[in-house]
């Protein structure tokens, strides 16, 4: 984030401002599914990609040595140590997204992963960084005129996908931030089904497919509101 006379806002701080920490951590759990870190477990539940290889009971196979024929030859010499290629190492994670798969040593619910320490220091971290921009006050909490001119910028720049086939990582963790459920359902909607990030749609008869959101935002918890009566102030 930068201030300033612009303002850039990274998908976590997007998503604190519009629906709060529930929705800042649906962001770092879609950001670590994209990237194959955390998959759905049982239903409403989420888990890591190793602790659901464990749960398989997943192991490399036993190492059989070949009968012995003749004496083994000279271990080759080492190679030389080669430096890692940026390319190829992936980029390191927010520290809201690392606590996260922190809090996931064990499967659980988004609410559980929310009130785990690391995660709630984390947002605390976001929210102090956001005060400090002017862009969140702390008593009530809510958003400054400044955010919502920053959201409404943003939601132009960015509008709802319709489609995640050829969206880059970074546009499609924006969209979640800025749409929340709407975005998921377009996004990921298998993953946020089963990982209890949206609620079941319903069928109602003659009137098609509709879901019960949570009240509050589209991704649940406590939204921020957007101040008093005038519109807030910086």
């Amino acid at each position: 984030m930068s201030t300033g006379t612009s303002i850039r806002l990274r998908p976590y701080e997007v998503a604190l401002l519009r629906g709060g920490p529930r929705a800042a951590v649906t962001v770092a759990v879609v950001a670590l599914h994209l990237r194959g870190d955390v998959e759905a477990g049982r239903p409403g539940r989420l888990r890591t990609s190793e602790a659901s290889s464990e749960a398989a009971g997943q192991a490399p196979p036993p190492q059989t040595s070949p009968p012995s024929q003749a004496p083994p030859a000279p271990p080759a010499p080492p190679a030389p140590a080669s430096s890692p290629d940026p390319a190829s190492s992936p980029a390191p994670l927010p520290p809201l997204a690392e606590a996260v798969r922190a809090a996931l040593a064990r499967p659980a619910g988004l609410p559980q992963v929310r009130d785990h320490a690391d995660v709630r220091a984390a947002l605390a971290e976001l929210q102090a960084g956001l005060r400090a921009a002017g862009l969140l006050r702390a008593f009530p909490p809510h958003r400054t005129r400044t955010a919502r001119r920053a959201l409404d910028a943003l939601s132009a720049e960015h509008p709802l996908p319709t489609s995640r086939k050829g969206l880059p990582e970074s546009d499609a963790l924006m969209a979640v931030a800025l749409y929340g459920e709407p975005a998921l359902h377009v996004l990921v909607p298998r993953f946020a089904l089963r990982a209890g990030l949206i609620t079941r749609a319903e069928v109602a008869e003659g009137k098609g497919f509709h879901s019960r959101s949570p009240r509050g935002g589209g991704t649940g918890g406590t939204a921020y509101s957007c101040g008093g009566g005038g519109g807030g102030s910086d």
